[in-house]
Protein backbone atom coordinates (compact mmCIF):
# COMPACT_ATOMS: atom_id res chain seq x y z
CA UNK A 1 0.00 0.00 0.00
CA UNK A 2 1.42 3.41 -1.19
CA UNK A 3 -0.01 5.39 2.33
CA UNK A 4 1.96 2.52 4.81
CA UNK A 5 5.20 2.94 2.37
CA UNK A 6 4.88 6.42 2.88
CA UNK A 7 4.14 6.44 7.00
CA UNK A 8 7.18 4.26 7.36
CA UNK A 9 9.28 6.89 5.12
CA UNK A 10 8.28 9.39 7.31
CA UNK A 11 9.19 7.21 10.37
CA UNK A 12 12.35 6.46 9.16
CA UNK A 13 13.57 10.29 8.23
CA UNK A 14 13.41 11.01 11.98
CA UNK A 15 16.22 9.38 12.79
CA UNK A 16 18.74 11.64 10.61
CA UNK A 17 16.69 14.47 12.05
CA UNK A 18 17.22 12.90 15.53
CA UNK A 19 21.00 12.93 14.85
CA UNK A 20 21.63 16.81 13.98
CA UNK A 21 19.66 17.61 16.85
CA UNK A 22 22.09 16.01 18.77
CA UNK A 23 24.50 17.61 17.78
CA UNK A 24 23.65 20.82 17.22
CA UNK A 25 22.15 21.17 20.95
CA UNK A 26 25.22 19.28 22.42
CA UNK A 27 27.45 22.43 20.15
CA UNK A 28 25.28 25.11 21.21
CA UNK A 29 25.00 24.43 24.88
CA UNK A 30 28.15 24.60 25.17
CA UNK A 31 28.36 28.09 23.62
CA UNK A 32 26.82 29.62 26.06
CA UNK A 33 29.07 31.91 28.33
CA UNK A 34 30.13 30.95 31.55
CA UNK A 35 30.24 27.24 32.81
CA UNK A 36 28.39 25.31 34.97
CA UNK A 37 30.91 25.49 38.12
CA UNK A 38 31.07 29.13 38.28
CA UNK A 39 27.29 28.69 38.08
CA UNK A 40 26.59 25.92 40.66
CA UNK A 41 29.13 27.53 43.72
CA UNK A 42 28.52 31.51 42.70
CA UNK A 43 30.61 34.42 42.89
CA UNK A 44 32.82 33.26 45.40
CA UNK A 45 34.24 30.52 43.03
CA UNK A 46 37.90 29.78 42.91
CA UNK A 47 40.11 28.45 40.02
CA UNK A 48 40.79 25.32 42.07
CA UNK A 49 36.99 25.06 43.08
CA UNK A 50 36.31 25.70 38.97
CA UNK A 51 38.77 22.41 38.05
CA UNK A 52 37.33 20.43 40.95
CA UNK A 53 33.77 20.68 40.01
CA UNK A 54 34.70 20.39 36.06
CA UNK A 55 36.67 17.30 36.76
CA UNK A 56 34.02 15.87 38.59
CA UNK A 57 31.36 16.80 35.82
CA UNK A 58 33.50 15.06 33.02
CA UNK A 59 34.10 18.90 31.21
CA UNK A 60 37.70 18.84 31.12
CA UNK A 61 37.51 16.24 28.90
CA UNK A 62 37.97 16.69 25.22
CA UNK A 63 34.92 17.70 23.48
CA UNK A 64 34.82 14.56 21.03
CA UNK A 65 34.83 12.71 24.05
CA UNK A 66 32.07 14.17 26.16
CA UNK A 67 30.23 14.00 22.69
CA UNK A 68 30.88 10.52 22.42
CA UNK A 69 29.31 9.84 26.26
CA UNK A 70 26.71 12.23 25.59
CA UNK A 71 25.56 10.26 22.32
CA UNK A 72 26.03 6.81 24.23
CA UNK A 73 23.88 7.94 27.29
CA UNK A 74 20.40 9.30 24.84
CA UNK A 75 21.39 5.92 23.22
CA UNK A 76 20.75 3.83 26.33
CA UNK A 77 17.62 6.04 27.20
CA UNK A 78 19.70 7.66 30.19
CA UNK A 79 19.83 11.72 29.72
CA UNK A 80 22.51 11.96 32.61
CA UNK A 81 21.95 13.76 35.73
CA UNK A 82 20.99 17.39 36.95
CA UNK A 83 24.08 19.65 37.84
CA UNK A 84 21.43 21.69 39.91
CA UNK A 85 19.19 19.34 41.35
CA UNK A 86 21.21 16.23 41.11
CA UNK A 87 18.21 14.21 40.00
CA UNK A 88 18.12 12.62 36.84
CA UNK A 89 17.21 14.09 34.16
CA UNK A 90 14.38 12.07 32.89
CA UNK A 91 12.67 11.55 35.97
CA UNK A 92 12.46 15.67 36.46
CA UNK A 93 11.05 15.92 32.72
CA UNK A 94 8.56 13.37 33.38
CA UNK A 95 7.41 15.14 36.43
CA UNK A 96 7.14 18.52 34.49
CA UNK A 97 6.18 17.13 30.70
CA UNK A 98 2.30 16.20 31.57
CA UNK A 99 1.68 19.74 32.66
CA UNK A 100 3.06 21.09 29.14
CA UNK A 101 1.39 18.41 27.07
CA UNK A 102 -2.00 19.14 28.73
CA UNK A 103 -1.43 23.04 28.16
CA UNK A 104 -0.59 22.57 23.91
CA UNK A 105 -3.29 19.84 23.82
CA UNK A 106 -5.89 22.19 25.37
CA UNK A 107 -4.62 25.15 23.32
CA UNK A 108 -4.56 23.30 19.86
CA UNK A 109 -8.17 21.88 20.62
CA UNK A 110 -9.23 25.15 21.65
CA UNK A 111 -7.93 26.62 18.47
CA UNK A 112 -9.48 23.96 16.08
CA UNK A 113 -12.96 24.97 17.71
CA UNK A 114 -12.77 28.57 17.27
CA UNK A 115 -10.91 28.69 14.13
CA UNK A 116 -13.24 26.32 12.12
CA UNK A 117 -16.65 28.19 12.78
CA UNK A 118 -15.02 31.53 12.52
CA UNK A 119 -13.61 30.59 9.35
CA UNK A 120 -16.99 28.88 7.83
CA UNK A 121 -19.19 32.28 8.70
CA UNK A 122 -16.21 34.40 6.97
CA UNK A 123 -15.69 32.45 4.32
CA UNK A 124 -19.75 31.75 3.46
CA UNK A 125 -20.70 35.55 4.29
CA UNK A 126 -17.49 36.65 2.74
CA UNK A 127 -17.56 40.77 2.58
CA UNK A 128 -20.49 41.11 4.95
CA UNK A 129 -20.55 42.47 8.17
CA UNK A 130 -19.71 39.68 10.31
CA UNK A 131 -16.59 38.32 7.95
CA UNK A 132 -14.98 41.69 7.89
CA UNK A 133 -15.13 41.87 11.99
CA UNK A 134 -13.53 38.48 12.01
CA UNK A 135 -10.99 39.16 9.74
CA UNK A 136 -10.61 42.57 11.61
CA UNK A 137 -10.47 40.96 15.04
CA UNK A 138 -7.85 38.21 13.72
CA UNK A 139 -5.67 40.68 12.40
CA UNK A 140 -5.69 42.71 15.37
CA UNK A 141 -4.68 40.03 17.62
CA UNK A 142 -2.31 38.29 15.32
CA UNK A 143 -0.27 41.17 16.08
CA UNK A 144 -0.46 41.20 19.43
CA UNK A 145 2.82 39.82 21.16
CA UNK A 146 1.75 36.44 23.05
CA UNK A 147 2.53 37.66 26.88
CA UNK A 148 0.64 40.58 25.92
CA UNK A 149 -2.36 38.29 25.48
CA UNK A 150 -1.75 36.85 28.41
CA UNK A 151 -1.48 39.44 30.46
CA UNK A 152 -4.51 41.14 29.39
CA UNK A 153 -6.27 37.70 30.14
CA UNK A 154 -5.35 37.67 33.59
CA UNK A 155 -5.90 41.13 34.45
CA UNK A 156 -9.18 41.06 33.27
CA UNK A 157 -10.75 37.01 33.87
CA UNK A 158 -8.15 36.80 37.01
CA UNK A 159 -7.53 39.82 38.71
CA UNK A 160 -11.02 41.57 38.11
CA UNK A 161 -13.67 39.14 37.50
CA UNK A 162 -12.08 36.46 39.29
CA UNK A 163 -13.11 33.91 37.23
CA UNK A 164 -9.75 31.94 37.07
CA UNK A 165 -6.57 31.34 38.97
CA UNK A 166 -3.79 33.69 38.47
CA UNK A 167 -1.45 30.74 38.28
CA UNK A 168 -0.66 27.59 39.85
CA UNK A 169 -1.45 23.73 38.56
CA UNK A 170 -4.11 22.18 40.81
CA UNK A 171 -4.15 18.39 42.16
CA UNK A 172 -6.66 16.79 41.01
CA UNK A 173 -7.42 16.34 36.69
CA UNK A 174 -10.69 18.93 37.07
CA UNK A 175 -8.44 21.30 38.88
CA UNK A 176 -5.35 20.85 36.52
CA UNK A 177 -8.03 22.04 33.43
CA UNK A 178 -9.26 24.87 35.63
CA UNK A 179 -5.50 26.30 36.33
CA UNK A 180 -4.72 25.63 32.70
CA UNK A 181 -7.65 26.97 30.71
CA UNK A 182 -6.10 30.82 30.72
CA UNK A 183 -2.61 29.26 29.59
CA UNK A 184 -4.07 27.52 26.68
CA UNK A 185 -6.45 30.14 25.42
CA UNK A 186 -3.95 32.89 25.43
CA UNK A 187 -1.57 30.24 23.12
CA UNK A 188 -5.33 28.98 21.40
CA UNK A 189 -5.91 32.96 20.40
CA UNK A 190 -2.35 33.45 18.66
CA UNK A 191 -2.73 29.96 16.66
CA UNK A 192 -6.58 30.79 15.89
CA UNK A 193 -5.88 34.03 14.31
CA UNK A 194 -3.37 32.13 11.76
CA UNK A 195 -5.60 29.17 11.20
CA UNK A 196 -8.87 31.47 10.17
CA UNK A 197 -7.21 33.46 7.32
CA UNK A 198 -5.55 29.99 6.15
CA UNK A 199 -8.86 27.97 6.28
CA UNK A 200 -10.84 31.03 4.98
CA UNK A 201 -9.22 30.97 1.89
CA UNK A 202 -9.04 27.48 1.37
CA UNK A 203 -12.93 27.09 1.85
CA UNK A 204 -13.57 29.89 -1.05
CA UNK A 205 -11.51 28.24 -3.38
CA UNK A 206 -12.91 24.85 -2.59
CA UNK A 207 -16.58 26.55 -2.77
CA UNK A 208 -15.72 28.43 -6.17
CA UNK A 209 -14.18 24.77 -7.62
CA UNK A 210 -15.95 23.48 -10.57
CA UNK A 211 -16.95 19.80 -8.56
CA UNK A 212 -18.66 21.78 -6.28
CA UNK A 213 -20.91 23.54 -8.21
CA UNK A 214 -21.39 20.39 -10.40
CA UNK A 215 -22.44 18.88 -7.13
CA UNK A 216 -25.03 21.77 -6.26
CA UNK A 217 -26.36 20.98 -9.70
CA UNK A 218 -27.19 17.16 -8.76
CA UNK A 219 -29.14 18.56 -5.80
CA UNK A 220 -27.20 17.18 -2.75
CA UNK A 221 -27.99 18.86 0.38
CA UNK A 222 -25.83 22.23 1.17
CA UNK A 223 -24.83 20.30 4.51
CA UNK A 224 -23.74 17.07 2.62
CA UNK A 225 -21.63 19.75 0.57
CA UNK A 226 -20.14 21.15 3.23
CA UNK A 227 -18.97 18.52 5.52
CA UNK A 228 -18.06 15.88 2.91
CA UNK A 229 -16.62 18.35 -0.06
CA UNK A 230 -15.48 21.54 1.44
CA UNK A 231 -14.74 20.63 4.98
CA UNK A 232 -12.75 17.57 4.06
CA UNK A 233 -10.63 19.12 1.11
CA UNK A 234 -10.45 22.51 2.89
CA UNK A 235 -8.40 20.89 5.64
CA UNK A 236 -5.64 19.57 3.86
CA UNK A 237 -3.80 22.72 4.14
CA UNK A 238 -4.62 24.15 7.47
CA UNK A 239 -3.51 20.87 8.96
CA UNK A 240 0.15 21.37 7.84
CA UNK A 241 -0.39 25.17 9.19
CA UNK A 242 -2.31 23.63 12.42
CA UNK A 243 1.16 21.07 12.92
CA UNK A 244 3.53 23.91 12.46
CA UNK A 245 2.04 25.79 14.83
CA UNK A 246 1.68 23.61 17.67
CA UNK A 247 5.38 23.04 16.88
CA UNK A 248 5.91 27.05 17.62
CA UNK A 249 3.05 26.75 20.94
CA UNK A 250 5.57 24.30 22.40
CA UNK A 251 8.01 27.40 22.33
CA UNK A 252 5.41 29.86 23.06
CA UNK A 253 4.86 27.87 26.23
CA UNK A 254 8.07 29.29 27.81
CA UNK A 255 7.06 32.54 28.33
CA UNK A 256 2.93 31.54 28.44
CA UNK A 257 4.12 29.22 31.58
CA UNK A 258 6.31 31.99 32.97
CA UNK A 259 3.47 34.62 33.20
CA UNK A 260 1.18 32.17 34.48
CA UNK A 261 3.25 30.45 36.80
CA UNK A 262 2.68 26.99 35.18
CA UNK A 263 5.66 23.90 36.07
CA UNK A 264 6.23 22.55 32.99
CA UNK A 265 9.41 21.50 30.92
CA UNK A 266 9.00 25.37 29.25
CA UNK A 267 9.52 26.94 32.36
CA UNK A 268 12.29 24.77 33.08
CA UNK A 269 14.11 25.36 30.31
CA UNK A 270 14.73 28.81 31.32
CA UNK A 271 15.71 27.96 34.30
CA UNK A 272 18.16 25.49 33.32
CA UNK A 273 19.74 28.09 30.93
CA UNK A 274 20.45 30.32 33.29
CA UNK A 275 22.24 27.63 35.85
CA UNK A 276 24.41 26.34 33.23
CA UNK A 277 23.07 22.90 33.29
CA UNK A 278 23.64 21.17 30.14
CA UNK A 279 22.13 17.70 31.10
CA UNK A 280 18.83 19.51 31.22
CA UNK A 281 19.10 21.72 28.64
CA UNK A 282 20.41 18.84 26.28
CA UNK A 283 17.50 16.07 27.44
CA UNK A 284 14.62 19.57 27.30
CA UNK A 285 15.57 20.07 23.78
CA UNK A 286 16.02 16.16 22.54
CA UNK A 287 12.58 15.90 24.34
CA UNK A 288 10.74 18.57 22.65
CA UNK A 289 12.64 18.13 19.08
CA UNK A 290 10.81 14.76 19.48
CA UNK A 291 7.61 15.80 20.47
CA UNK A 292 7.55 18.55 17.78
CA UNK A 293 8.72 15.15 15.02
CA UNK A 294 5.87 13.28 16.31
CA UNK A 295 3.33 16.12 15.50
CA UNK A 296 4.88 16.64 12.05
CA UNK A 297 4.38 12.52 11.63
CA UNK A 298 0.85 12.63 13.08
CA UNK A 299 0.19 15.55 10.29
CA UNK A 300 1.33 13.74 7.47
CA UNK A 301 -0.46 10.68 8.38
CA UNK A 302 -4.29 12.32 9.21
CA UNK A 303 -3.68 14.12 5.77
CA UNK A 304 -2.82 10.79 3.78
CA UNK A 305 -6.13 9.43 5.54
CA UNK A 306 -8.26 12.12 4.76
CA UNK A 307 -6.25 12.41 0.88
CA UNK A 308 -4.87 9.28 0.17
CA UNK A 309 -2.90 10.56 -3.49
CA UNK A 310 -0.73 12.55 -0.99
CA UNK A 311 0.90 9.24 -0.72
CA UNK A 312 2.02 8.70 -3.96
Amino acid sequence: MPEFAYILKRILLIIPTLLVILVVTFTLVRLLPGDPASAMIGDRATTADVTRINAQLGLNKPLLVQFYDFVRQVASGNLGTSYSSHAPVTQVIAERLPVTLLLTAMAGVMALLMAIPLAFISALKRNSVADVAIRGTSQVTLSMPTFYIGLVLLTLLSAKLHWFPVGGYGDTFGQKLYHLFLPALTLAVSITSILINSLRNSIIAVLDAEYITFARAKGLNSRVILLRHVLRNSLIPMLTLFALNMGTTIGSAVITETVFAVPGIARLMVDSIFSRDYPMVQGLVIVLSVLVSLIFLITDIVQVMIDPRRAR
